[in-house]
């Protein structure tokens, strides 16, 4: 029986996983492909994280049902409501807490970028309004549940604005494309501190029923955030060229993908910015400097090269 089941190995359910199992606590790690960290306490489970009465079973006597899941981007409407509520049937049935990786879109775009707990959830897009229907129906389920929202992420085997598209020109020595206004400020989350935060709300019984925001670094721009890669890596800086918005808007008129990502671009043409203060007073919980999550994301990226050679 394990103490703590997380749903999904992508790069959050992967440094939840593997925190607790360094803190001696049982872990099983279910994915539709069974992979995961590995480590003698993580248990890995293949099963589809939609089947409710699986789900339950494999939840059988956990204390904590950490949603880490990431769906298909262009099928969230098809993919997210089963998969939430499963997991609130397996943590209902298990009286576990409910732990949900949690993200900005809810609030929608801000006056001014800025947004704190008491933000109103006020998203009118598609994605936005998935993520605050998720969160209701939690809030509404009898469940204890908290939900740890974090904003762009940085480190090993994240995909943002950052890693798509600046990171591989940087490794190519290129100029970079990116789709954004790169010198506005913008809050990027850490995925250690994503996985540290989920485990320590997840345990405190003040954290239940509200979203808290990840304690991050300070907002940097995308250009500062890419100087500073490139002077820690030892490369050229990079010269970047900005994607006109209509782009990508036009794009999506049939390409799917790109369709998404222009629902979202608001937080990348405007400032962009998460206050975790409350976070960080409520639970003394701090943001790892930025530099160490540079330094993982350029480890990480030259492990991947080093394979592919």
């Amino acid at each position: 029986m394990a103490q703590h089941v997380v749903v999904g190995s992508g790069p959050i359910g992967s440094k939840v996983a593997s925190l607790l199992a360094d803190q001696g606590e049982s872990v099983r790690v279910v994915t539709r492909s069974g992979r995961g960290p590995e480590h003698p306490l993580i248990e890995r489970v293949a099963a589809d994280a939609a089947d409710a009465r699986r789900l339950t079973e494999l939840t059988a006597g956990a204390e904590v049902l950490y949603n880490c899941a990431n769906p298909k981007y262009t099928e969230w409407e098809k993919l997210w409501f089963p998969m939430n509520n499963a997991m609130l049937a397996a943590a209902t049935a298990a009286g576990a807490v409910y732990a949900i990786t949690g993200n900005l879109y809810g609030y929608g775009p801000q006056p001014g970028g800025r947004m704190t707990e008491s933000t109103p959830l006020a998203a009118t897009g598609r994605k936005g309004r998935i993520r605050n229907r998720m969160w209701q129906d939690a809030l509404t389920s009898g469940v204890r549940t908290v939900e740890v929202r974090g904003s762009d992420y940085v480190g090993a085997g994240t995909a943002g604005v950052f890693s798509a598209a600046l990171l591989p020109a940087i490794q190519k020595g290129r100029a970079a494309w990116a789709p954004a206004n790169v010198d506005l400020p913008h809050s990027f989350t850490y995925t250690g501190d994503m996985a540290r935060a989920l485990v320590t709300l997840a345990r405190d019984n003040r954290s239940y029923g509200k979203g808290w925001h990840v304690p991050s670094p300070a907002p940097v721009t995308i250009r500062q955030m890419a100087a500073r890669y490139c002077e820690l890596t030892g490369q050229p800086q990079l010269k970047i060229h900005i994607v006109p918005r209509f782009v990508m808007r036009t794009a999506g008129l049939v390409v799917p993908i790109a369709r998404e990502l222009a629902e979202m671009d608001y937080q990348f043409y405007a400032p962009f910015v998460m206050d975790s203060s409350l976070t960080e007073r409520t639970f003394g919980l701090t943001a790892t400097d930025l530099d160490v999550a540079l330094r993982e994301t350029a480890d990480a990226a030259e492990e991947t090269a080093a394979r592919t050679m």
